[in-house]
Formats: structure tokens, C-alpha cells, sequence
């Protein structure tokens, strides 16, 4: 396994448990910052833009979160309810109501005055319509990576850490995975899941990822009506742009991030902190003063992290280039994380057999041209 991110470790632990030998090589120490999973929290949803299929992995990916949890002792998702707003000249949701209704899942429509009654903390305009998810909440990031790290040890995988991979070579039926520390290794089958560092494998490997700089702050509230176990996790779709975001847990303010947008970056280019653009903060201010004005107080914090987005910004997860031995898992585009658990069983699956259950057709390297 190249990479032991969240979709890397989890893979490794699903892996492990099956008995089948693993190793796990990241260039930095999981959980880190280098990546996409930093940053306390990610948002899990059921009622998904990208049609059934992404429904019942979401559905899926609960289920296996819910089991790490038990097993870990630990918490790990927190049903907060997810509510999903949208101007209608950006998005509708018949759609995504329609698919999340057909395959049973809890899900309310709301408008404008609802959503204001329910939670006075927003303020949108009267077209304004919302896609309210009961059951959806946040997952506890860093604690879930950490969480599959355990059960990937505990199960006999092992994991090289700080450890960079140099070069990729075909090895007859097999690669050979050279790092920069620990020599050489010959694997009979690799899974490559290396994030926004996918550029670092290239000529071995060349997909169409594109590394991005994004931000979140946590911004001080007015009032308890933001806090967890009140105020739900939220995606907000408008003419400025998308934006997500998560109650005041235990004070530490509400967190909100752009998901469009953000700025191009190489693995091996400067990687400026938060607040070096003042759009880092101001973008962010922007959307919490017009629609959250009471959560657009003192910045508490600020950070960066990595997305890695396909063209379409839908997974790629796919053999590479027909080999047998060879999977790939990658482009997950900042709205990945969620998945990492199914994924990681998904990857299990193709390692172990060649084939899966779960319907990944949508994600498919083929529907690139590559050969452009």
C-alpha cells in the first residue's frame, strides 16, 4: 500500500483482517497534516448529488464507521443532522430527494421559513430551499484515521512510516516499491492511494488529479443556538460559491470552508499557511456575514489542507492501465473522506478477488482519455 491516509489505512485494516499480508508505506506519520484528513471534522451525508450509487456507499460507509467505533471504544461520528441549502439558481435537489427517498433514507424538504424556525442562526433568502438528513452528522477525523491505524496493527499489518516512495517497477506479475530509507520491496499486488502526492509517481503513474490549496476557519458565535447538538452540519450552495461547515464543538467555534475554488499546488512547491492570501480569511467572512451572520465572529483559527480533484470530481478507483496487480484509489476531490471506510473494503475486495460487490462503475479510470 502506497499511501496510509484514510482511504490507505483503512484499506490496510480491512486487508489484515482477512489475513492477507500488508504493508503500508506513508511518507509522513498518519494521522498528519501533509494530507486531506486533518482538521477535526468531516461531514457524512446519505442523500448524495452523484446518484444512487454514491447513496448506498454512503449508506455502507455508515455502517462500517459505526463498527470501527464500537471496536475502537472510542467516538468517532456524531449525528448532528445534516442540512443542505441551496439557491435554485445553483442547484436543485428534486434529484437527490427523488434517489434518497426511493432507497428509504430519512430526508426532509424544506423551505426558507422552515429552516429559519428550526435554526434562526441562518439567514437565507425566501427562494432558498433545503434537504435536511436526521441522520447525518460529522465524523471525528483524525480520531478515525487513528482508529483504522490501531485495527490495521492489531490485526498484523505493518506500517512504515515517514518513509517516501522513489521510484515504482514492474517485477513480472509483481512491483517493486523503492523508498528512500528501508531499500526495496517486491509486492505481489499494490494498491496506490497517495492523496494530492499522486505527482510524486509519475512516470509510473499519471492521472488526471489536480493537487489545491484550500482553507477553514473557526469563527466565534453569538449564542448557544450554534452549538453542537443544536446548530447541524451544513453544505450551502450559492452564486458566490459552495461552502460546508459544522456547529461550535466545545467552544471552538464554527467551522466553515469553501469546497469550490482554491488555488493550484505541486508536492514540492511552497505550501503557504493560512492567512497568507486575504482571501484565506475573507472568502469564508464573506459567506458566514450573508447567510450565518452569527457565526462570522473573531477568527478563533485558521488552516490549509489538500484536495485532489479529477475534472469530474468523482473518485477514480480502478485497475491502472489493466494490470492485474495494480489498483488504484484516488481524485476524491474534498468530499472523499466520508467514504474511506467502504473504500477501504472496496480496495479489500479488488486486492483480494479482482472483483467487489459494491457498484463502483462511476468511478472508472476509462472514462478519461488519457492517450489526449
Amino acid at each position: 500500500m502506497v499511501g496510509a491516509g484514510s482511504m490507505g489505512m483503512s484499506a490496510g485494516a480491512h486487508l489484515a483482517r482477512r489475513g492477507i499480508r500488508i504493508l503500508l508505506i506513508d511518507a509522513f506519520d498518519p494521522p498528519h497534516k501533509e494530507g486531506s484528513h486533518h482538521g477535526d471534522t468531516r461531514l457524512i451525508r446519505h442523500a448524495y448529488h452523484g446518484g444512487p450509487s454514491y447513496i448506498a456507499l454512503a449508506i455502507r460507509a455508515h455502517e462500517l464507521w459505526n463498527e470501527l467505533e464500537e471496536e475502537s471504544g472510542d467516538t468517532l461520528l456524531v449525528t448532528s443532522g445534516v442540512l443542505n441549502l441551496s439557491s435554485p439558481q445553483v442547484y436543485s435537489y428534486r434529484e437527490r430527494l427523488e434517489d434518497s427517498l426511493r432507497l428509504g433514507l430519512q430526508i426532509e424538504h424544506l423551505d426558507a421559513a422552515e429552516i429559519h424556525k428550526r435554526w434562526p442562526g441562518f439567514t437565507v433568502p425566501e427562494d432558498y430551499m433545503g434537504l435536511y438528513e436526521p441522520d447525518a452528522g460529522y465524523l471525528l477525523s483524525e480520531r478515525c484515521v487513528s482508529a483504522y491505524r490501531m485495527a490495521a496493527g492489531e490485526a498484523g499489518a505493518e506500517l512504515l512510516a515517514n518513509t517516501r516512495v522513489v521510484r515504482l517497477e514492474e517485477r513480472g506479475e509483481g512491483v517493486s516499491v523503492h523508498t528512500d530509507k528501508m531499500g526495496v520491496f517486491h509486492a505481489a499486488k499494490v494498491i496506490l492511494s497517495a492523496g494530492a502526492w499522486f505527482q510524486t509517481l509519475e512516470p509510473y503513474v499519471t492521472l488526471p488529479i489536480t493537487p489545491v490549496r484550500k482553507t477553514v476557519g473557526w469563527f466565534g458565535t453569538a449564542g448557544a443556538q450554534f452549538d453542537a447538538g443544536r446548530f447541524p452540519g451544513f453544505t450551502l450552495n450559492t452564486p458566490e460559491g459552495g461552502y460546508y461547515g459544522f456547529p461550535n464543538i466545545a467552544g471552538t467555534g464554527l467551522k466553515i470552508g469553501r469546497h469550490d475554488g482554491g488555488k493550484v499546488w505541486s508536492p514540492g512547491e511552497p505550501y503557504l499557511p493560512f492567512g497568507s492570501d486575504p482571501d484565506d480569511e475573507g472568502d469564508l467572512r464573506k459567506a458566514l456575514e450573508a447567510y450565518i451572520p452569527g457565526a462570522a465572529g473573531a477568527l478563533k483559527r485558521g488552516m490549509v489542507c489538500k484536495y485532489e480533484r479529477t475534472p469530474d470530481e468523482d473518485f477514480i478507483i480502478d485497475r491502472y492501465n489493466g494490470y492485474s496487480h495494480v489498483w488504484i484509489a484516488g481524485g476524491f476531490s474534498g468530499h472523499g473522506f466520508k467514504f474511506s471506510s467502504v473504500v477501504g473494503e472496496i480496495l479489500a475486495d479488488l486486492a483480494e478477488t479482482g472483483t467487489t460487490r459494491h457498484d463502483i462503475g462511476l468511478f472508472s479510470l476509462s472514462r478519461f482519455n488519457l492517450n489526449k
